[in-house]
């Protein structure tokens, strides 16, 4: 098994659950220094003393990326732990569920902008100067809602579609300073977020609205994570029906509506 990240320092945020959870106990496999950033710190433990028996060494970091002082504070407590930062995973996310025309909330769409956005500038503008140091990498765990349009999360696509705008822009911008940026897009996957989506009130959903059972695993979507790290790669995307989509969008978009709206109304 390659072990491109035996002592490498990964900040991993929303590591605690789901994608974040699978993701970090894939990485610890190869031994690297983790630093698990979530909002539940009891869960991070959790997943802290899986990530060691496995070999790696593990620092929970309870931080809430919606606050861009927590956010500066992670990459601190990295720093003071490890010295170094050699990859930042931005996973921490959330989601919504709900026709826009059905929303009386409208903090909803904020609070998916400040955890699914801002969350990720924050900490990329806090821990740059080191990722240049370390010529490291910048991985952004987004989605396929970010690149199309999918009914009932437009909040949530919203969010999306700025997170990989920032990250291209970027890109661009670190050319030559040995910092890759790798934007993954899953499709569905099965995860805490589809039971905590927020609903037209701005209240969790408490049960995921997907059928499970068809939508890739939490550990299938960590697995391709960890191979597009490995290759520094620009971008991938989780599905066929993701790069179908893809380039379906600039010839026939009316198609790749339908294939959205099919896809929510079938819950997969």
């Amino acid at each position: 098994m390659s072990a491109l990240y035996e002592g490498k320092v990964v900040v991993l945020t929303g590591a605690s659950v789901g994608i974040g959870r699978a993701l970090a106990l894939e990485l610890a496999r190869q031994h690297p220094r983790l630093v698990l950033a979530a909002r539940d710190e009891a869960r991070l433990q959790e997943v802290a003393e899986e990530c060691r028996a496995a070999g790696a060494e593990a620092l929970v970091a309870r931080t809430d990326v919606a606050v861009q002082e927590e956010c500066q504070t992670l990459v601190e407590r990295s720093l003071a732990r490890f010295d170094r930062i050699d990859a930042l995973v931005l996973n921490a996310g959330m989601s919504m569920w709900a026709r826009f025309d059905e929303v009386d909330d409208l903090s909803i769409f904020e609070s998916l902008m400040r955890v699914n956005y801002l969350g990720c500038v924050w900490l990329t503008y806090f821990a740059l100067s080191e990722l240049k140091r370390s010529r490291g990498q910048i991985v952004a765990v987004a989605s396929l809602a970010g690149l199309t349009g999918v009914p009932t999360r437009t909040g949530y696509a919203a969010s999306k579609h700025a997170l990989i705008g920032f990250c291209d822009s970027l890109r661009i911008e670190l050319a030559g300073t040995g910092v890759d940026v790798t934007v993954v897009a899953p499709d569905f996957v099965v995860s805490e977020i589809h039971r905590r989506s927020l609903g037209a009130h701005g209240q969790p959903l408490g049960e995921s609205p997907m059928k499970e059972s068809k939508i890739m695993s939490a550990e299938e979507c960590a697995r391709m994570i960890v191979r597009a790290m490995e290759g520094r790669k620009r971008l991938v995307l989780g599905s066929l029906r993701g790069k179908f989509g893809r380039w379906a969008r600039l010839l026939a978009p009316g198609v790749v509506d339908r294939i959205a709206r099919r896809a929510v109304e079938r819950g997969r």
